[in-house]
This record gives structure tokens, C-alpha cells and sequence, in this order.
């Protein structure tokens, strides 16, 4: 995982240029309803490996029919946002509360 961050790197650049235009890192756009600024590699990293081991866990979860936390939904999907990302669908009527 570690050898493709620069190629993870350029994908997300990419769907940034054509998601919100051709902007330096650091700048802000709204995306998927949040407010995200574009990342360099150095920001990108950390979180694009977090967001990789925290989706590998909530599909175990799911497999195992487990209760999915709220919480943890929300980070799924802020970090799903802050790479430009589609987080894993949720049905959140068969979520218990």
C-alpha cells in the first residue's frame, strides 16, 4: 500500500481538477455538502490510510452484521470527503440507533 501513495496522490488530484477545477493546495471548495481544502502529499497520506483501514474494518463489521456507530459514520464519510470519495453506502433505516 505504502509503494502506491504518489500514484493515490495523482488520482485524487485529478478527480480534484475535474471535480473543482485546477486550484493550488490549500485551497477551499464545498464538495459532497463539506467545505475541504485541496491536499499536498504530505496531508493527503496520513489520511488517505486512515480512511483505507477504517473502510476495511466497517466492511468487516457489516459482514459480521454487527451495530455500525454514528460516529464512526461520520468520519467514514468526512475523510470519504476530504479525498473526494464516494464512502460505502449505508442503509441507515437498518442501522439500529
Amino acid at each position: 500500500m505504502i509503494e502506491d501513495l504518489a500514484d493515490r496522490y495523482h488520482e485524487y488530484l485529478e478527480r480534484w481538477t475535474k471535480q473543482a477545477g485546477d486550484v493550488p493546495v490549500g485551497s477551499f471548495t464545498k464538495w459532497s455538502g463539506k467545505l475541504i481544502k485541496k491536499l499536498s502529499f504530505e496531508e493527503f497520506s496520513p489520511i488517505l490510510l486512515e480512511y483505507l483501514e477504517m473502510v476495511k474494518r466497517y466492511d468487516e463489521t457489516v459482514e459480521r452484521g454487527d451495530t455500525i456507530n454514528d460516529i464512526v459514520l461520520k468520519v467514514l464519510r468526512d475523510e470519504a470527503a476530504q479525498l473526494m470519495l464516494t464512502p460505502p453506502s449505508v442503509d441507515l433505516k437498518s442501522t439500529p440507533v
